[in-house]
């Protein structure tokens, strides 16, 4: 996948983002200060901006993406999915194009820098309980030789799963851990927002 591939994928992230702003802001609204969708969708349509007309590596891209949330997001979700894009920027490198295995290399960087800067893990009911399983999952499908298509559509998967599994979860970090056991019983909104980010990837990139 090229540049145009890439930035293909990050319209229809946007593209879901604002689909779905009000369903985020719903989310956030029970257990977090009610801005994640609002945020989000101001983030990714600055993105759009940023990329209009853009040229350059996929690396270039993912970083310009980092840089721009990073400035116009607010609350966590800036720091946190700028940190992942910056990421898997430095894993894209120089890369004219990433092959399948290129793309979970950079996935996987970007769940690395979420868990480092959140400093997060499964079970927090966080983004990373989305994000972990769905890079998992496509790393397992490539692993078994399984085309990239087929392995986004797995990651997908696993991703919905980690989202619906922090539903009953009582909240360990960010805002909703304020609620303590009141977080219970609510779908965490950034695993709602990056299971839209995985689902991007699979229409985008999958063909």
């Amino acid at each position: 996948m090229d540049a145009a591939a890439v930035a293909a994928w990050l319209r229809e992230f946007a593209r879901l983002i604002a689909e779905n702003k009000e369903l985020l802001t719903e989310l956030d609204s029970a257990i977090g200060d009610a801005d994640h969708g609002t945020n989000m969708d101001r983030g990714m349509t600055a993105v759009l901006t940023a990329l209009d007309g853009a040229a350059g590596t996929p690396g270039a891209l993912l970083k310009r993406t980092g840089m721009t949330l990073v400035s116009t997001v607010g609350g966590a979700s800036g720091p946190l999915y700028g940190t992942a894009f910056l990421r898997m920027a430095t894993a894209a490198g120089d890369a004219d194009s990433l092959d399948a295995e290129g793309f979970a290399k950079v996935l996987r960087a970007g769940l690395d820098g979420v868990v480092a800067r959140g400093k997060a893990e499964i079970g927090d009911k966080t983004m990373i309980d989305a994000l972990t399983p769905a890079v998992d999952a496509l790393d397992a499908a490539l692993a078994d030789g399984q085309p990239l298509g087929e392995a986004l559509r797995a990651a997908v998967r696993g991703a919905e799963q980690g989202r619906e599994a922090t539903i009953p979860l009582v909240a360990r970090k960010g805002r909703a851990s304020y609620l303590g056991e009141r977080s219970a019983g609510h779908q965490d909104p950034g695993a709602t927002s990056v299971t839209m980010l995985v689902a991007a990837a699979a229409k985008a990139l999958g063909a």
